[in-house]
């Protein structure tokens, strides 16, 4: 019935949200952070930071005096002190905290630095605003050349547990499984997998009833962490004894991902297709929906303007970060008008669920101010610089996606350490793939490719930066210790940069191995 599927890539396409087209990016953030202080005005934090005295100045004809005032005022935060000094009131049941009413709702996040697990606030109003923002991406298929089959078939949304934990107060697990069900009804109609398989909280469980159950489902789009989805559709082809996913699911046009870059992956991914599909990229974090892929020309994602946060971005550089990736005191912080293009920015967040100039760890850089076009570069505490490389985890993906293209290799997973090697300083990578590599041969390849993406890293290797050592493991290695981590599944990822702390667990685990 190849008409219903045309009629409703049509209705999808007349309906798409306009607002943030045809409005400036700065006036949109204006009007967004007037609505946030408006609403939390009388919350505890709130009255402790006067957010009266910051509305007051919305009334001024300075364009950014309502931004200095703000400023001034609310203090930059981590998680530790927004859980420390407010949060935590939350969780014992306390009203009125950071944002109004009382929260129900914790995401636990993947813990992949500072808190091994941290409780993020979700409240009504952002489980609002993310039913809007994700109504809004399904909208944006409409500019994706997909046949009408395709919007006749299912979306498998590989998640965390639907089955929430519940402290006495308040309920907490996987942001997914707090919002499933927020989704218009139309679009919960054809969500895979069942509600039944949602709710499992063993990993290993829920993939097998999935595996079991895949060729029963018309499935469309997939969405979910590369890993995980790359180990499912593995285990279904295996299965089943086919070449390809298509094989099961014909119709299958686009894998929706997040979580983590991903380049590395997609060498592999591709030999699991019998034809090409569209990869969209989504920036979903557990404070909130922060941006989408919307054309499939664009390389980056558009930003949201008008989905319930305030955008504030900190240069990342000397004078506002540490060595460690520590937030200076006072940084500098600008609004969406004052950035520059090709510059990589820590993302602070306001929010509806009453993060406030909250850091949520991640840095991005703006392809296209005009359009609010970002792609997300890595993380403030997950980069290299022992001696001055300045190496992001962007530049790594993009070496390793090189050397992949180049070996015809598929990586899966890779992480880096930094390491003193005398009176200077190593890199040593680790490299996961199952395909057979010549290490010494991929090793110069992937430091050539550094050399040549990264100006700082070109420079230290002809000086502090001694030796780059490699070891190549399968894999399952890494989806073994995120294992015994007890970690997995859902949004975890394995961290790209393994600090010390880690560093030593991962040595001690791998063992032999290495």
């Amino acid at each position: 019935m190849p008409i219903i599927g045309s009629i409703l890539k049509k209705g999808i396409k007349l309906r798409e949200t306009l607002e943030q087209d045809y409005t400036s990016p700065y006036d949109l953030q204006k009007k967004e952070l007037s609505k946030l202080l408006i609403s939390a005005r009388n919350t505890q934090f709130g009255r402790t930071y006067d957010f009266h005295a910051v509305l007051e100045q919305f009334r001024s004809f300075g364009q950014h005096d309502f931004f200095e005032k703000f400023k001034e005022l609310v203090p930059v935060s981590d998680y530790d002190k927004m859980d420390e000094g407010w949060w935590h009131k939350m969780r014992e049941g306390e009203s009125d905290v950071s944002w109004p009413g009382k929260t129900k709702f914790f995401a636990l996040s993947s813990g992949t630095s500072g808190a091994a697990s941290k409780y993020i606030p979700v409240t009504k109003d952002m489980i609002r605003q993310i039913r809007k923002t994700g109504t809004r991406h399904i909208y944006t298929l409409s500019k994706y050349d997909f046949p009408d089959q395709f919007f006749q078939s299912g979306m498998l949304m590989l998640g965390g547990s639907t089955a929430l934990n519940f402290s006495g107060n308040y309920y907490y697990g996987d942001l997914s499984g707090i919002t499933t069900g927020q989704l218009p009804l139309w679009v919960q109609g054809f969500s895979r997998p069942t509600p039944k398989i949602k709710k499992h909280k063993d990993w290993e469980i829920k993939l097998e009833e999935i595996v079991e159950s895949a060729p029963k489902w018309n499935i469309g789009m997939i969405v979910g962490v590369p890993a995980w989805m790359t180990i499912l559709l593995e285990r279904i082809i295996e299965r089943y004894g086919v070449k390809d996913i298509h094989e099961i699911w014909p119709n299958l046009g686009s894998f929706v991902h997040g979580g983590v870059a991903f380049e590395p992956y997609k060498k592999s991914f591709d030999k699991l297709l019998g034809r090409p599909i569209h990869y969209i990229e989504t920036y979903l974090a557990s404070e909130g929906f922060i941006a989408f892929q919307d054309t499939p020309e664009n390389r980056g994602m558009r930003l949201m303007l008008n989905g319930g946060i305030f955008h504030e971005f900190v240069p990342f550089n000397e004078e506002n970060f540490d060595e460690d990736g520590q937030i200076v005191d006072n940084p500098e912080t600008l609004m969406i008008d004052q950035v520059e293009e090709g510059k990589d920015y820590a993302l602070l967040i306001s929010t509806c669920s009453g993060a406030w100039r909250y850091l949520i760890g991640d840095t991005v850089r703006f392809l296209d101010k005009h359009s609010s076009e970002i792609i997300i570069t890595g993380r403030t505490k997950h980069f290299l610089s022992l001696c001055g490389e300045h190496l992001s985890v962007d530049n790594m993906n993009r070496a390793v996606e090189m050397a992949s293209e180049e070996f015809n290799i598929g990586i899966k997973e890779f992480t880096v350490a930094g390491v003193p090697d005398g009176k200077l300083f190593s890199h040593h990578w680790f490299i996961g793939t199952d395909d057979h590599v010549d290490v010494e041969a991929l090793k110069a390849r992937i430091d050539n490719c550094l050399n040549e993406l990264n100006d700082d890293y070109a420079v230290e290797r002809k000086h502090a930066l001694k030796n780059i050592e490699m070891d190549v493991l399968p894999t399952e290695v890494f989806y073994d210790w995120l294992r015994a981590q007890g970690k997995e599944g859902g949004q975890t990822k394995f961290p790209r940069v393994l600090k010390k702390e880690k560093l030593e667990s991962w040595l001690s685990f791998v063992g032999d191995k290495v």
